[in-house]
């Protein structure tokens, strides 16, 4: 079980450390590297775009390799997802910038966010259901949370790679520093790779085959069977997605552009962040264990709301104090919506379609919740001029999410 939890971990790891990397490096250097006969704003707009276009590779992705996952096993889907994730990242960091090959740069560059995407679409459900398939059930939250932990683990990883490279000259960083941490990722998928190749399939995906009961068409049977699952676990994300742009990507930005604090001092708040997640999901699986999912869950989104406006009352302070506070107390809540959210969502679909379902509902939920939030945030501090908007972008997923996953485990029983 601990090689099954670390293979999980680990992968998810890399996942979401070649995300922060790509969305930290679009807050600090892509716009002038990638998109550079754009103003500054423009160009970090169009640089987050690349956080959009990996999104929409996520459906793809979660069609293709929930169908093939709930046909010939998890296994063998998560070592390919990550494998296409980590070259595609490796990619990154060897990528010319505009200055050298013009024009074919950027498009180069939304490619390989496509892939990114598309991989990523298969990785993080075939993740969960290698943990929570293995798992008894009386501990399926505590080590569901696991793959969640890695968000938290990537960040920080990501973001410590990004303030060691701080230290550079800005010439030097726009140079060839910013690559880095692309580049490191391959280490991290050797590892990965290492573990995944000896872990063993599910049992419960052992059983399906034993039986002969497994669906010639996951995708079929799952959008003409349980449509209603994969749509109400899709919302259940919107608030999830809201509140994790404000706390790790966007905040960057947030934070050095509109509020003057230091990129160091923005960058060490993400990783006080991360820590805090990194020891609060695994809690929160612990306390679904005990008082069930959807109560931790929505315990979550609840105290997201209530803290929506007063966090940017504190951030917006300018204290750097204050500001960690704001932060530190929106994380809380995330933990507790994120930290149940896979073992949530594997739970709300039966062994034959689960790598498909929840997949595809994961897909569906960050295009929808997710894709184009941080411009949706840049648009409406330029539209309202304050941050009371986003605040209220925050209460109103969250209202979208509450009902939601009544509506969903409601469904379950």
């Amino acid at each position: 079980m601990r090689a099954i939890v670390a293979s999980s971990l680990i992968g998810t790891t890399i996942e979401w450390f070649d995300f922060f990397a790509y969305s930290t490096a679009a807050a600090l250097v892509l716009n002038a590297l990638f998109f550079p006969t754009y103003d500054p704003v423009v160009g970090t707009v169009l640089a987050f775009g690349g956080i959009a276009v990996g999104y929409f590779g996520r459906p793809l992705g979660s069609v293709v390799f929930g169908h093939f996952g709930d046909k010939i096993g998890r296994k063998s889907m998560l070592v390919i997802s990550l494998i296409a994730m980590g070259g595609a990242t490796f990619a990154i960091g060897l990528l010319p910038t505009y200055e050298a090959i013009g024009v074919a740069a950027p498009i180069l560059l939304m490619v390989l966010r496509f892939v990114q995407g598309f991989a990523l679409g298969g990785e993080w459900g075939g993740a969960v259901l290698m943990v929570v398939e293995h798992s008894p059930e009386k501990k399926r939250g505590l080590f569901g949370s696991a793959p969640q932990s890695g968000l938290a683990l990537g960040l920080t990883l990501s973001t410590l790679t990004f303030l060691a490279l701080g230290q550079l000259p800005d010439d030097d960083f726009a140079s060839w520093g910013w690559r880095i941490p692309f580049l490191l990722s391959a280490t991290l998928v050797i590892v990965g790779l290492v573990i995944r190749l000896k872990i063993s399939e599910t049992p419960a995906f052992k059983t399906l085959r034993e039986s002969g009961t497994r669906v010639d068409m996951p995708i079929v049977e799952t959008l003409r069977n349980h449509w209603k699952p994969v749509l109400l676990a899709a919302l259940c994300f919107a608030n999830v997605g809201a509140i994790f742009y404000a706390l790790f990507t966007f905040s960057i930005t947030y934070g050095t552009t509109y509020i003057g604090l230091s990129r160091n001092t923005m960058l060490l708040v993400a990783v006080a962040c991360s820590v805090v997640a990194f020891f609060g999901i695994p809690v929160a699986g612990v306390l679904s264990d005990r008082f069930g999912r959807r109560a931790v869950f929505m315990t979550g989104i609840v105290l997201t709301i209530v803290i929506a406006f007063p966090m940017f009352w504190l951030i917006d302070s300018g204290s750097v104090l204050l500001t960690v506070t704001g932060y530190l107390l929106a994380t809380v809540g995330f933990c507790a919506s994120y930290g149940t959210l896979g073992v949530l969502y594997a739970e709300a679909f039966t062994v034959s379609i689960r790598y498909t379902g929840m997949s595809l509902a994961l897909g569906i939920g960050t295009v929808l919740g997710s894709a184009f939030v941080p411009i949706i945030y840049l648009e409406l501090l330029s539209i309202f001029d304050g941050s009371w908007a986003i605040s209220l972008y925050i209460v109103l997923t969250g209202v979208i999410s509450v009902f939601a996953v009544r509506a969903l485990t409601a469904d379950q029983g």
